[in-house]
Formats: C-alpha cells, sequence, structure tokens
C-alpha cells in the first residue's frame, strides 16, 4: 500500500488522472472501475480536461460503476447511474453501451447480482478502481461489518450513510435503504486501487484504513491485502496517521521510473 499526502484535492485527483491517462496510452481498452462519490468527481473534471485539452482518448476503454441504489426510478438525479453519465459518460469519447451499473431496478436481485460479476469477468477484470471512503470506513456500499470475500450483493444502508447522503436527494427520509455493491472480493480482484479521501471528517477512517487492524469493522482496511493499492489523501484526512511523515519522505524520494 501507498500513501501519498497532499495539499488538496485538486494535486490529489491530478495524480490520479496522471495513473489513468498512463494506464490508457498503454492499453487503450482498459476497464476502469466508476466510483460515484463526491471524491472521485474532481477525478472526472482532470479527465474530461486532460480528454479536451491532450486529446486523451476514451473510445475503446469499459466502465463499471461500483454500487447503485434499490428502486429509484430511471433517470433519477441521485442514482448512481446518472452521475457516472453526466460526470463521466458524457464528458468523454466514450459509447454509454460501454459503460455499465447494477442493476437497481432489477426484479431477481440475486441473478442481477451474479449478471454483474459475470460481465465483469467477461471484460477481462477491472484494471484500475477508483474509490472514496466513507465515514464509518465504507468503500463501495460495504458497510462496516461486511464480509472481505463478498461479491457484488444487495445490502442495507447503515443510518449514518444515509444522513452523509441524504445532501443528494429532497431530505433524509428519500434515502434508499437497500443498494447493490460490489463485494470487497470483487474490488480486491481489481488490478490497481486508487484511493481518494479529502477533509478532517475522514481523518479517522483514513487511520483506520491504512494502520488499524484488517478488520470487518473497517471494510476499507481490506485494502491492506491489495497487491497495489495507492491511497491519495490531503493534509486533513491524513491528520491522524501516525506514519504520516514517513509516507511523505517515501513519495518525495521514489524512483521517477515507480509512477503510481
Amino acid at each position: 500500500m501507498e500513501v501519498v499526502i497532499l495539499s488538496g484535492i485538486t494535486p490529489l485527483a491530478s495524480l490520479a488522472a496522471d495513473a489513468i491517462g498512463a494506464l490508457l496510452r498503454r492499453k487503450p481498452d482498459a476497464v476502469l472501475g466508476l466510483a460515484a462519490g463526491s471524491s472521485p468527481l474532481p477525478v472526472y473534471e482532470e479527465l474530461a480536461l486532460r480528454h479536451g485539452r491532450d486529446g486523451l482518448d476514451f473510445s475503446q476503454v469499459r466502465g463499471f460503476a461500483l454500487d447503485e441504489y434499490v428502486g429509484l426510478p430511471p433517470g433519477h438525479p441521485a442514482s448512481y447511474r446518472e452521475v457516472i453519465r453526466r460526470e463521466f459518460t458524457e464528458r468523454l469519447n466514450i459509447s454509454p453501451a460501454n459503460v455499465h451499473g447494477p442493476d437497481g431496478a432489477a426484479a431477481d436481485i440475486p441473478a442481477a447480482c451474479q449478471a454483474y460479476e459475470d460481465a465483469i469477468r467477461a471484460a477481462g477484470g477491472v484494471d484500475l478502481q477508483l474509490l472514496g471512503i466513507g465515514t464509518d470506513g465504507h468503500i463501495g456500499f460495504n458497510e462496516p461489518c461486511s464480509s472481505l470475500a463478498s461479491r457484488t450483493r444487495i445490502k442495507t444502508l447503515v443510518e449514518q450513510t444515509r444522513r452523509d447522503n441524504a445532501r443528494f436527494f429532497g431530505s433524509p427520509a428519500e434515502v434508499p435503504h437497500h443498494v447493490l455493491t460490489q463485494g470487497l472480493g470483487t474490488i480486491l480482484a481489481a488490478r490497481h486501487v486508487i484511493l481518494l479521501a479529502a477533509g478532517a471528517q475522514k481523518a479517522r477512517a483514513v487511520r483506520d484504513l491504512v494502520e488499524g487492524p484488517v478488520a470487518a469493522i473497517c471494510p476499507a482496511s481490506v485494502l491492506q491485502l491489495h497487491p497495489h493499492a495507492t491511497i491519495l489523501v490531503d493534509e486533513a484526512a491524513a491528520s491522524s496517521l501516525r506514519l504520516a511523515d514517513y509516507y511523505r519522505h517515501s513519495f518525495d524520494n521514489k524512483p521517477a521510473w515507480q509512477g503510481l
């Protein structure tokens, strides 16, 4: 696990975009895992800028969204399918047919979850998965005490997550109780994981992710087991890390050829 501490979300997003750009130049038909929370949005902004300015090409890219609410009507502005469409698909030269999400409106939820796992596998697996982290340490919608080996499935949201996400809805009561999410085992199967966190409200979750035990109470801590996990945090989110100075020293002195 590599921890990178920078001054704010803008340089963190630029660094994540650097990694995605390098991947696409190496593998134009790469498979991207797309998160739809607030943390990855600056990354999508930077990718759109580079597409328009530098011609960064997404024409062969395939994308798989991390999660989706259950029961929202088609086109609901808070659905993650709509967020990905607005913030990613429509701003790049990628075919909407190449961007997939879990089907939160499916009549047969278990079958839809298995079909999503099968689609990721058929695409060759995710090359680079973007993640945010919740204040309680969840990634995707894998809430505390999720199985560390879980695959795409239905989950019930804890009330803290519903309160955190109420800003995207008219009121807390409108936030669905159930979601579909890639599991922790699904996320671990991605070849590279980049997690972004900014703000003091994420400091405890970042500390537990990076320096705590691997434990289901902090689902993100499973990334300690990943062979290529990059944790991008601003100074506020890094404020509880005991080894912050070491992480800064390591990044400042890493070989230029190593990349992320």
